[in-house]
């Protein structure tokens, strides 16, 4: 049931060179809309453990697909990490980043 990005990956720690060779970058995916307030505090959670930890960062409007809307409307921000969903409304910063090292 993948469907595109609402909007363009942003790019990998590193402007894009990539994780070093033999190690895959992580997923993360920001579910939200426009005009919340915990998807902002939530997208400069995603950032700052982005500046310590390498992923790719897809940020899904949920406004622009039905699915997704019905899925999430109450439960916005919701953070995954490759498919898997490990928050909803905050993000933990440092399990986020547990999970992170844990992958690598």
């Amino acid at each position: 049931m993948p469907t595109p990005p609402a909007s363009a990956p942003s790019e990998p720690d590193g402007g894009g060179a990539g994780p070093p060779a033999g190690r895959r970058i992580a997923v993360v995916t920001l579910y939200a809309r426009p005009d919340c307030h915990l998807c902002e505090q939530a997208r400069q959670a995603l950032e700052r453990v982005r500046a310590e930890h390498a992923f790719e960062l897809i940020e899904r409007d949920i406004d622009r697909d039905g699915s997704l809307q019905r899925a999430y409307f109450d439960r916005i921000p919701v953070v995954a990490l490759d498919g898997e969903e490990l928050f909803d409304y905050f993000v933990d910063e440092r399990v986020l980043g547990a999970r992170l090292r844990e992958l690598h």
